[in-house]
């Protein structure tokens, strides 16, 4: 950060951050393909959160003196200043929380982040196997520092919830027993030149994770089998402006969940018949497990998710998008064992050499619905999370390094996923009633996340229009329960999502609610330009401004 205070932009100070935070967390420099991050991990212990807390604070700093010299600039230095400015200010209310001494989730935690780091990092070259090895030996340094915070948060009363704890240690069983050892197995198939020193770095990195696993079974989960699972309106507001951008009434949002989930209920009836005549949403849906199209086989379904992908890129760019060859390329993975049940997407690297990837998680099933895989490829993949957050990449010499890429407001990126799905509805690709059926029920899962993530953490009652338990206050057993009454998936599934809305609360809301922003934002930006509104050349402007709250998003969309 040696520019002089008078030549700083927003964006520049924004850029400094991105440069510091990727010293700080290694995690984030290989996500974003740099190649001196791969050799090391973060530290996610008390010091180390202490840390990223003070570059927050530093470069807030900076920001304030570089606006009060040069102001907030035209639009693109504008947002950028906005959405840094939100983004570190949020992220200092939760870390002065305490939220960081009790991060433990079935998908969003340190442990999470150390093993990710392995599945994006490079692995063509004796040189990448090398940063490979050096990167396995640091797995229990930083286990340790996860491990450190954690019995911080034990000492000051601010902890986990057990349901959470529980899943977590279950996902480390699974990666010590994938052949003898998570990394061990991602290790083997390094260079024999390597082997030893890679094998040798995997068993103490396997180590590592056995050891943490034993200590949350044996130290944390007794300290915190009592507590509860949900985690109160103070706590959940913190959470809903970190995902969400935006400080949200929960009330508001609770009530838009319950007009969503009747509208779709209404669908969902009309489209079941079409599938099974006079069966409800929900046995329509069991039919379809038991006799709708399948794809039978893991290699299979990739390559047919690989074919989906491929063939809504052509079909899609020219008319709704205009695609640069670099973000037409997508690879669908299937994802490592011990994943959370959902699928997921990761985003390519800042030069495109690595690719974006869709993963799915098979959770040991090898025949797959169609009608279950469709709006989900088209909400991972095309048109949704690799088209915003690929085209943000491509178009970074225009943005601002932090705006392409590590400055993301959950609820804007699910919010356009989520908003991609019915895009494709209103194309007409759900070509036929099993899969539209499909893509309905993905959006009442959605809409029912709204309602019970915000109904249980925050206790309300649920209204008297209810066909469920009216009058009642949600529990996280309600919760699931209602979840099951209108979700066709399995048991698995099911309890992997609550353990996610218990662990990482308001994140989950944010597909609905950012949905709703961008088809306001379309809908503001159609009647300010009437007949001349263009869906391809709006489509492209939105995808190229960067991410943004919710706060901001809607304003900033109908500008367009």
């Amino acid at each position: 950060m040696s520019k002089t205070l008078s030549s700083v932009s927003p964006r520049q100070v924004a850029d400094d951050y991105v440069e510091a935070l990727v010293a700080l967390d290694p995690a984030t420099g290989s996500n974003l393909g740099v190649a001196e991050s791969h050799r090391r991990l973060p530290d996610p212990s008390p010091d180390g959160q202490q840390a990223l807390a003070d570059l927050a604070l530093a470069t807030l700093r900076r920001l304030d003196e570089a606006e009060a010299r040069a102001g907030t600039g035209d639009g693109p230095e504008r947002r950028c200043g906005r959405l840094l400015r939100e983004r570190l200010t949020a992220q200092l209310a939760v870390h002065d929380a305490g939220e960081g001494l009790c991060a433990v989730s079935n998908l969003r935690s340190p442990v999470h982040t150390v093993r990710k780091a392995f599945t994006v990092m490079p692995t063509e070259t004796e040189e990448d196997w090398a940063a490979v090895a050096e990167r396995l030996d640091a797995v229990g340094g930083a286990l340790e520092g996860y491990r450190a915070a954690l019995a911080l948060g034990l000492e000051r009363s601010l902890h986990g919830g057990p349901r959470a704890v529980g899943a977590l240690i279950g996902q480390l069983t699974a990666w010590a027993e994938t052949a003898g050892g998570w990394f061990q197995d991602f290790a083997a198939a390094g260079p024999d030149r390597l082997r030893t020193g890679l094998d040798a770095a995997a068993r103490r990195a396997d180590d590592a994770v056995g050891a943490l696993r034993d200590w949350l079974r044996d130290v944390y989960a007794p300290a915190v089998e009592d507590s509860p699972d949900t985690v109160g309106r103070d706590r959940y507001a913190l959470w809903a402006r970190q995902f969400n951008g935006a400080d949200l009434d929960p009330d508001e949002a609770y009530a838009y969940g319950w007009s969503e989930y009747h509208r779709l209920l209404a669908e969902m009836r009309r489209e079941a018949a079409r599938v099974l005549p006079g069966a409800g949403p929900w046995e329509a849906l069991a039919h379809l497990d038991e006799h709708g199209v399948h794809i039978e086989g893991v290699a299979e379904v990739r390559a047919w998710l690989q074919e989906l992908t491929d063939e809504t890129i052509i079909a899609l760019d020219g008319t709704q998008f205009d695609l640069a060859e670099r973000v037409k390329r997508v690879e669908v993975r299937i994802a490592p064992t011990g994943s959370a049940a959902a699928p997921y997407y990761t985003a390519p690297s800042e030069d495109f050499s690595r690719p974006g990837r869709t993963w799915l998680p098979t959770m040991g099933a090898t025949r797959f619905p169609v009608y279950d895989l469709t709006a989900v490829w088209y909400h991972e993949g095309v048109p949704g999370h690799h088209l915003q957050l690929a085209q943000w990449r491509h178009v970074a010499d225009r943005l601002s390094r932090y705006q392409a890429t590590v400055g993301v407001v959950g609820a804007d990126t699910e919010g356009w996923a989520l908003y991609a799905e019915r895009l494709m509805d209103e194309l007409g690709f759900f070509t036929d009633a099993e899969r539209r059926l499909g893509y309905l029920d993905g959006q009442m899962m959605r809409a029912v996340r709204v309602i019970i993530d915000i109904g249980m953490h925050l206790r309300l009652e649920i209204p008297a229009h209810s066909p469920f338990h009216p009058g009642e206050r949600w529990t996280p057993a309600l919760a699931q329960r209602f979840l099951a009454a209108h979700c066709g998936r399995p048991a698995d599934f099911l309890e992997s999502e609550m353990v996610r809305y218990l662990s990482v609360p308001a994140q989950a809301i944010g597909y609905k609610l950012g949905e709703r922003a961008w088809l306001l934002g379309r809908e503001r930006a159609r009647a300010a330009r009437g007949g001349s509104f263009d869906a391809r050349a709006w489509h492209m402007a939105a995808l190229s401004q960067g991410s943004l709250g919710l706060d901001d998003l809607v304003e900033e969309l109908g500008r367009l």
